[in-house]
């Protein structure tokens, strides 16, 4: 077998050195990651300049690819050009923090493996609740128990959206497949003024459940110590107002067209 591995935290992430620690147990895996960190770039891709690639070292060590470029892009080069043969699985991660709610839009992580599937293969994005230099060995290995489950059941149109609670192992509660919620990130900007009198802010803030926020989703599951596992589609067509803005389109069709 044959997987690819990715993240948006950069190639020298300890969350993609622990995921290919515990994945190449079971696969050749092969790391085509960002050459420096593109959290929150969602699904972007490079096409107004070239993407460079360069193999990347650590301590002597081959570790990959470094691209300059997006997740998604690593994703599209990993699996068109530098795998050499038919990937059976791209994992994305592990990221560092969660991707919940609305913020899988966002999430760099989260990107990558809806990319793989586009792209026929069937992915796993996988996130650590932190962003403290955390453990990621749990993580790691559910990661691996999850890849098996996946490819056991030949799922080949899906990409599975995974967060870890950061909790000790033997406090995490059970695993529990819930929606993508609306826990969004309530932003702060930071104003600031740089020596040469420039003004400039910082993003800052924190994800909040929303005020109704369902008990099943998976922001509020994993705050109550649940891995969340959530299937995720790029298909972002609202299916429950498809008929009626149809028929209202055809009624006013005089006054739009």
């Amino acid at each position: 077998m044959r997987f690819l591995l990715t993240n948006d935290d950069g190639i020298y992430a300890k969350g993609l050195a622990s995921l290919y620690q515990e994945l190449s147990r079971d696969a050749e895996c092969l790391v085509v990651a960002p050459e420096i960190e593109q959290s929150a770039v969602g699904h972007a891709i490079t096409i107004f300049r070239p993407l460079m690639v360069r193999e990347a070292r650590k301590n002597g060590n081959a570790l990959g690819y470094a691209v300059a470029g997006t997740p998604a892009d690593c994703v599209k080069l990993g699996i068109r050009e530098l795998s050499g043969g038919p990937v059976d699985l791209v994992v994305s991660g592990i990221n560092r923090g969660a991707n919940v709610g609305i913020n899988v839009l966002y999430s760099g992580t989260v990107s990558a493996a809806t990319e793989a599937v586009i792209l026929g293969v069937p992915s796993l994005a996988i996130s650590l609740d932190s962003h403290k230099d955390a453990d990621y060995t749990y993580a790691a290995r559910f990661a691996r128990k999850m890849a098996a489950f996946i490819l056991r059941h030949s799922w080949k149109d899906i990409a599975v959206n995974v967060n870890i609670p950061a909790l000790p192992e033997g406090e995490i509660k059970g695993v529990v497949v819930v929606k993508q919620g609306r826990a969004r990130l309530l932003e702060n900007f930071e104003k600031r003024v740089d020596p040469r009198d420039n003004t400039y802010y910082w993003l800052a803030g924190e994800t909040h459940l929303a005020a109704d926020e369902s008990p099943d989703s998976d922001a509020s599951a994993l705050r109550q110590g649940y891995i969340t596992v959530t299937p995720i589609y790029y298909d972002l067509t609202r299916y429950d107002v498809l008929k009626e803005l149809g028929d209202k389109v055809k009624t006013d069709m005089e006054s739009l067209f």
